[in-house]
């Protein structure tokens, strides 16, 4: 069995990390393939250092672009690679355009696709991720779903239960595994002066939040009142993107939120960890949040990660600034003690094991 893994975004290379170590561990062949969807692979190499993996084979550095553009030329060069290298198995993980591009290019020359993190579903088509979701799943052969509702979001959609196996998602994997990488390698806190469990930790970047000024300005308002009711630090590591739109509409940054550059991965782990409480518009926080169990507010209307709110971990609050004060209070108020629902640390090992059952 050769298996290629395509990634192009930090979070898919987190998320993948526990693939790629278990074909390690497990001698399978197997090579990475990075599209540069984000970053030029030249700054990710350094991300592949720290979390300790092998680099990439290939990269295709397509840099950002429209939609359109970074799947069509995605689409040419995982094709061409493809052929070249002719694998049984075809991973993708989550719902960027390199997943939509890397399972139709798969797909189309017959290689079987593996979908990890299948099943998500906001039932939102107005956002561009669950486009990308759904059409990945429906092509794929092997969907590795993270829960029970994951399945069943997908059997409700026709896909044939023979090709759903529920692994538990591998941000555990990640979060367990990196957590312990990085207690060698970081030590945010001491850097940015800060003590557990005495600051709020922010991340907003998505596009339907940080390009409309309404919903921006009705974050950072909503982080005036957080500030000016629990007069606790607010840390802010902030997207280029977020800081640029900010300055063109004309926005202000509350007293009390500390912008920072954007950090690396495991300083940013250590934040999340030792924070009193996170709000984010961010999937991947969500399920890191209710792992590490800290309280998480989520600047969203809807969420494809609903296990977090059934499990008391998250609440949505969107971008409204009285609704995120008063998710703030209310989950300030809970105790830390859900149930994480996302798996127990051994996603990777299930996922390689039900693909070493077609050798």
């Amino acid at each position: 069995m050769k298996i290629s893994t395509i990634l192009g975004t930090r979070p898919e290379i987190i998320k993948m990390s526990p693939v790629i170590r278990e074909c390690e561990k497990q001698n399978v062949e197997y090579f990475i393939l990075h599209t540069g969807q984000h970053y030029s692979y030249t700054l990710d190499k350094i991300f592949f250092n720290d979390l300790e993996l092998p680099a990439a084979r290939y990269n295709l550095d397509v840099g950002s672009g429209t939609h359109a553009e970074e799947t069509g030329k995605m689409l040419m060069g995982i094709e061409k690679i493809l052929r070249e290298e002719k694998p049984d198995i075809v991973l993708v993980e989550g719902d960027t355009n390199t997943v939509l591009a890397g399972a139709l290019a798969a797909a189309k020359l017959h290689i079987k696709v593996g979908h990890v993190e299948a099943g998500l579903r906001s039932h939102d088509r107005t956002m561009p991720e669950e486009i990308n979701r759904v059409l990945a799943d429906h092509v794929s052969d092997f969907l590795f779903a993270p829960t029970a509702k994951a399945k069943e979001n997908l059997l409700n959609e026709g896909i044939s239960e023979n090709k759903i196996s529920v692994t538990g998602n591998t941000i555990v994997d990640a979060v367990y595994q990196n957590l312990e990488i990085a207690r060698r390698k970081a030590d945010a806190l001491t850097k940015l002066n800060l003590s557990t469990k005495e600051y709020f930790l922010v991340t907003a970047h998505r596009q339907e939040n940080v390009d409309a000024k309404d919903r921006l300005k009705g974050i950072l308002d909503g982080l005036i009142l957080v500030y000016h009711t629990f007069n606790i630090p607010i840390i802010y590591p902030i997207h280029p993107r977020t800081k640029k739109r900010i300055n063109e509409f004309g926005l202000e940054v509350p007293k009390g939120v500390e912008l920072i550059e954007p950090l690396g991965f495991f300083e940013f782990l250590q934040l999340e960890a030792n924070a009193k409480l996170v709000l984010t518009d961010s999937g991947g926080v969500q399920e890191e949040t209710c792992i590490l169990n800290v309280p998480c507010v989520t600047l969203r209307d809807n969420t494809e990660r609903p296990e977090t709110l059934e499990v008391g971990s998250n609440v949505l609050a969107g971008a409204n600034q009285d609704k995120i004060l008063e998710g703030v209070t209310l989950m300030l108020s809970k105790k830390r003690n859900w149930k994480n629902p996302f798996g127990d640390g051994k996603s990777g090992s299930r996922i390689i094991k039900i693909l070493e059952g077609e050798r």
